[in-house]
């Protein structure tokens, strides 16, 4: 097992009963660990996930919708706008995001303003979390891990600026570059870092989904996923979210 960097973790626990359910949560992820389906490294072979290969099959579908809604790209939220506990790796406005699904709940005006993409998302299995990842040229995001290594990461390269070779994810000890059309899936509980340094905008779809494991781990990471939907980020990133909403589909009017 590869193993961890556990520096700069976005929700540090501060007091006991944060302690408390962090330590559950750690107990979990070495479960989750051992019992993984496809083991525990830091990037996988899409090859393990076969359903990958119809999101790539259609990538010019969801490029085509991400374009609409980047007509309005400046109206789109900031990621740490939508999540405050993300302003430990970033605060500015050139990483902003377009969600069709958090943590298993979907966002009704936002699937209905790209079909054929929430059509390819919702034949996922174990879908969590998906949203257009959009960065401006010069965006950084430091090194860091997830919160917690129940789900995978999936990113889809639906545009990706030239030179490609500067722009880039570095996960654990491999740097990765996207591709248009083709997916990279991850552990983002490893140690990872993004960087754009070109002159482009660079845009994926962003997937978290349920990372496949033998029983326990299987039962215990549904558990930890269903509770994690009650935690207050989680409850406030939606209110965030649906505010933003209101306002976006309001002007659009």
């Amino acid at each position: 097992m590869a193993s961890r960097v556990y520096k700069g973790v976005l929700n540090r626990p501060k007091t006991l009963k944060e302690r408390i359910i962090q330590g559950i949560v750690d107990f979990v992820e070495e479960v989750n660990a051992r019992f993984s389906v496809h083991g525990n490294p830091p990037v996988y072979d899409k090859a393990l996930f076969p359903w990958a290969k119809e999101l790539e099959d259609n990538w010019h579908l969801i490029r085509s919708e991400l374009e609409k809604v980047l007509l309005r790209k400046d109206e789109l939220p900031a990621f740490h706008e939508v999540v405050p506990e993300v302003r430990t790796i970033t605060q500015d406005k050139k990483w902003k995001t377009f969600l069709f699904c958090g943590y298993g709940r979907w966002s009704q005006r936002n699937t209905e303003m790209c079909p054929e993409t929430t059509r390819l998302l919702r034949r996922i299995p174990g879908i969590r979390t998906a949203f257009f990842s959009i960065l401006e040229p010069g965006k950084y995001i430091p090194p860091h891990r997830g919160p917690y290594n129940g789900v995978l990461r999936l990113h889809l390269g639906l545009i990706v600026p030239e030179p490609r070779e500067q722009c880039w994810i570095r996960v654990h000890d491999q740097k990765l570059h996207w591709e248009e059309g083709k997916v990279m899936i991850f552990d983002d509980c490893f140690d990872h870092e993004v960087r754009n340094d070109t002159d482009g905008l660079r845009a994926v779809l962003f997937v978290d989904f349920v990372r496949p494991t033998h029983f326990p781990a299987s039962l215990l990471n549904w558990l930890l996923l269903n509770i994690a939907y009650f935690i207050p980020y989680v409850t406030e990133a939606e209110e965030r979210e649906r505010a933003w909403e209101q306002l976006f589909y309001a002007q659009k009017g």
